[in-house]
């Protein structure tokens, strides 16, 4: 994509996103499937991983690094009341909602693919600065449109997830003092806005696929770095 303009570069991120695998089904089948102590059953055992996690729920996750005009990025701590990684630290994020598309239950008709895939890309990214509003109480107009640095998928679980980069104009004191307020703050217990060095030292506590989100966020920082 070198030499690309930004919007042509955009276009085809988005293009590529709406071919991802979004599972709409509900949460009893991820708590059933992906959070299940027998997980690994659910596996077939092939390379492929659209055989491999056939009978898996595995609703794609997303998770947003952001940056505040201080330099700091953003990091939560999730309460001990969730049932998904329950104390951990994690980038803030969740996961799109097919009803935002229309989506209310699993689709077999194929008219119209062309337009439901184009309103999942668009969900793709409206949903994490969605999920980064609700979390963390910052104003969408504070936020760049967020760039896709990748997918990563945990080793525990192989649930997936699809890390996006933005940067947010607001400083983390004031990011802090919005935070008491997010709309979804019950999901974690503190907000921290921290430098890269302390990141690094906090991602043992990162939950697999958030790690792995980390790790793109440093390789995109290396090849800006190089470039």
């Amino acid at each position: 994509m070198e030499g690309m303009p930004c919007t042509a570069v955009m276009n085809q991120i988005r293009s590529t996103v709406s071919h991802f695998i979004w599972d709409s089904q509900n949460n009893r089948t991820f708590v059933g499937t992906n959070l299940s102590p027998l997980w690994e059953k659910f596996l077939v055992p092939c390379e492929d991983d659209s055989v491999c996690c056939q009978h898996m729920s595995n609703p794609l996750g997303n998770g947003a690094i952001v940056e505040t005009s201080d330099e700091k990025i953003i990091v939560l701590q999730r309460s001990n009341n969730v049932g998904e990684s329950p104390g951990h630290y994690v980038f803030p994020g969740g996961h799109s909602e097919p009803q935002e598309v229309g989506i209310l239950a699993h689709q077999n008709d194929e008219k119209d693919v062309a337009g439901l895939t184009e309103r999942i890309s668009d969900e793709m990214f409206d949903g994490i600065i969605r999920e980064v509003v609700e979390e963390t109480g910052v104003p969408a107009s504070s936020l760049t449109e967020p760039i896709l640095i990748g997918v990563s998928r945990r080793e525990t679980n192989v649930r997936p997830a699809a890390f996006f980069y933005m940067r947010c104009n607001i400083d983390s004191s004031a990011i802090t003092e919005l935070y008491a307020r997010a709309q979804d703050g019950y999901e974690s217990t503190k907000l921290y806005a921290v430098s890269l060095k302390d990141l690094r030292d906090m991602s043992q506590r990162l939950p697999g696929c958030h790690l792995g989100g980390f790790a793109l966020y440093e390789l995109m920082r290396n090849a800006l770095e190089s470039s």
